[in-house]
């Protein structure tokens, strides 16, 4: 049993550890999230001045360094404008007759068609292009775009013939690729990264991610891109705390660069949905819905629609879950509203009957007085018995004050949750007609108003349940071996575990609808009953049945 114990103790500390490292994590993206205006501003901002700077030259080769410092800052920020002044290199590379620069502005312009789903432009343009007289990095760059576009044509395609195709010549694409350009470029890292950990060799693609790592700027937006492999390295290993940090890096690496196409994040915002995070996925994926409509990518957009979808139709499953729930709270406070009723009137029923018996007693006793003293003594003995069922007609009044005090307060329970159900009900009802669909949606996502609901559902149960029964846990730990014995953390506030019981003491010993009641699993409900059953004292068969016989009905 102790080893049980420590497991448990070591099983929830260990959850504990973990659950405020992933909140630390998401406090870091919540952060960046906050002051993520103020990065865009400062892109903006060199935008702003290299642009004026690049107005201002007249000279063609050094205008052509000018536009492609202003491609390099919209590449990850606005896809149109980036496109745009990769043209303009084209042009003022034809220009200056540069054929190497040419090809790689080119092949450049072709990648950003293809990451954008711009598939039959990617290829005509790449078919366009005289590749003769450049240099290797431009003929890398050439064959990785088509490397690229045909990567993409393969993911997307849904016929098998034409998937193995295209597969085949992007890797003969990526060879020629692998073949011109130096080892540590990054699209050679890539390549081989993926490579090797596609092709299960885990640790010779953390290796090279590695490697990759070490030439990127610690906080650069390349960097970015090399932990979200290393997100995917770690993903690939089922290390789940080493991929949500690395993702988060990712992201925060990117929101304080000011980058809008935020593939990490919706990397992010996938991986916390299926974690049941839903409130901050949704405002996770609504933020890299925003940013990837400013900038302008359509494959990025069909990413996040069926992630979309998904959220709304668990939010929906949530929300219709609450109004079940609600449903047979009500239920419940109304079936032990009756039960209060009939036993009200059982006692009132009694009292009367005490009463008549009460009155015949003292003109029995009256008649007594006239007999001889001879009969004083019996007389005496019942004068005490009269005495006692006096005592006792005082203490059933009592009780039936009591009773029906408590019958007031459930009822006046059930006419506030059905006021409260009525208040929500024209708080939605004015919401849909008044089109507030976002303000309804913020008020139902929420589980506060259940959890509150329950609370107070649970406390005056637990107070009610004890004032009619006060011996109850005492006489319940009686039942149980010391070490098993419940303590009790707040004065008239039942444990789960002794409400459960509770439940059986009054009649109800179904597990499912203890289950509802207490908004637990069933399988949670049977592991507490044979948990507690395992720690009595006696025959554990017998348990339950005697928690049935436990304490008697408070009178007084």
């Amino acid at each position: 049993m102790r080893s049980w114990i420590l497991l448990i103790f070591t099983t929830i500390i260990t959850t504990a550890a973990s659950a405020q490292d992933y909140e630390s994590l998401y406090q870091r993206v919540d952060e960046a999230l906050e002051h993520f205006p103020e990065y865009v501003a400062k892109r903006e901002s060199r935008i702003a001045t290299a642009l004026e700077v690049y107005r201002k030259e007249e000279d063609p080769a050094r205008k052509y360094d000018k536009a492609f410092a202003l491609y390099d800052l919209y590449r990850p920020f606005v896809n149109d404008s980036a496109m745009f002044f990769l043209k303009e290199c084209v042009l003022l590379a034809h220009e200056i007759g540069d054929r190497s620069k040419e090809v790689y502005c080119g092949a450049l312009l072709s990648l950003h068609c293809s990451k954008v789903g711009m598939y039959n432009e990617a290829l005509e343009m790449l078919d366009s292009i005289n590749i003769h007289g450049a240099d290797k990095i431009a003929l890398g760059t050439y064959y990785e775009a088509y490397k690229n576009v045909y990567n993409e044509l393969a993911y997307y395609t849904s016929l098998d013939d034409f998937k193995e195709k295209y597969h085949t010549k992007a890797n003969e694409y990526d060879k020629q690729m692998l073949a011109n350009l130096p080892a540590d470029n990054p699209s050679c890292m890539l390549s081989r990264e993926s490579a090797a950990m596609y092709g299960g060799d885990l640790d010779a693609s953390m290796k090279i991610n590695e490697e990759w790592m070490n030439t990127l700027e610690k906080g650069s937006h390349p960097y970015a891109l090399a932990a979200l492999y290393r997100y995917l390295e770690y993903k690939a290993r089922r290390d789940t705390l080493q991929m949500m940090t690395w993702v988060v890096e990712s992201v925060v690496t990117d929101l304080e660069n000011g980058v809008m196409d935020l593939g990490s994040m919706w990397e992010l915002a996938n991986e916390l949905m299926q974690k049941g995070d839903i409130d901050r996925s949704s405002r996770y994926i609504l933020q890299t819905s925003d940013c990837a409509n400013r900038f302008g990518s359509r494959q990025r957009k069909w990413q996040i629609a069926p992630l979309l979808t998904s959220i709304t139709d668990m939010y929906k499953a949530q929300s219709e879950s609450t109004t079940s729930k609600l449903q047979i709270m009500l239920a419940l406070a109304s079936v032990l509203a009756l039960i209060l009723l009939i036993l009200s009137i059982f006692i009132h029923r009694r009292n009367r009957q005490l009463t008549v018996a009460r009155n015949e007693l003292n003109d029995t006793n009256s008649r007594l007085a006239l007999l001889n003293t001879d009969l004083k003594s019996a007389n005496d003995q019942l004068a005490d018995k009269n005495k006692e069922f006096v005592q006792l007609n005082a203490q059933l009044s009592e009780s039936n004050r009591v009773k029906e005090e408590y019958i007031g307060r459930f009822i006046s329970l059930c006419s506030q949750y059905i006021t409260k159900l009525d208040s929500y009900r024209k708080m939605v009802n004015k919401k849909i007609k008044n089109h507030e669909y976002d303000e309804l949606f913020r008020s139902t996502r929420s589980s506060d108003l259940k959890d509150a609901e329950q609370e107070e559902l649970f406390e005056n149960f637990d107070s009610i349940f004890l004032h009619l029964f006060p011996s109850f846990v005492n006489d319940f730990n009686n039942l149980l071996v010391p070490e098993e014995r419940i303590q009790l953390k707040e004065e008239h506030r039942l444990t789960p575990t002794l409400r459960i019981f509770a439940l059986i003491r009054l009649g109800i010993e179904d597990s499912s609808k203890i289950a509802e009641f207490l908004d637990y699993s069933v399988n949670t409900i049977y592991n507490y009953r044979a948990r507690v059953k395992n720690g009595a004292l006696d025959n554990r068969d017998d348990f339950e049945k005697k928690v049935k016989e436990l304490g008697r009905l408070r009178s007084n």
